[in-house]
């Protein structure tokens, strides 16, 4: 097993999202936080027919990092759709 896939176990593992969110700042940086949140949520407006240039404008990410997301969302099969259906079904 991979360092990936043994973070992937842990987090799967546990049912408290505020003890996985502290996880995640704990090994994160500050800057790797806000580059893994602002990816969400870049996938997110995407998917809800954002343009990539809005994006841009709204969260202030270059064309480039927007066009690495929309490529990942159009795979098949795409984990980036398959998270977000899981996000929606939280309601």
């Amino acid at each position: 097993m991979d360092r990936i896939e043994e973070i992937a176990l842990v987090l799967a593992n546990s049912d408290d999202p505020n003890q996985i969110a502290e996880f995640l700042r704990s090994l994160l940086t500050e800057n790797e936080v806000k580059e893994v949140s602002s990816r969400w949520e870049l996938v997110k407006l995407l998917n809800e027919g954002m343009s990539q240039r809005k994006i841009s404008e709204k969260l202030g990410l270059s064309l480039c990092k927007i066009t690495r997301g929309s490529r990942e969302l159009k795979k098949n099969p795409s984990f980036f759709k398959q998270m977000i259906d899981k996000h929606s079904d939280l309601g």
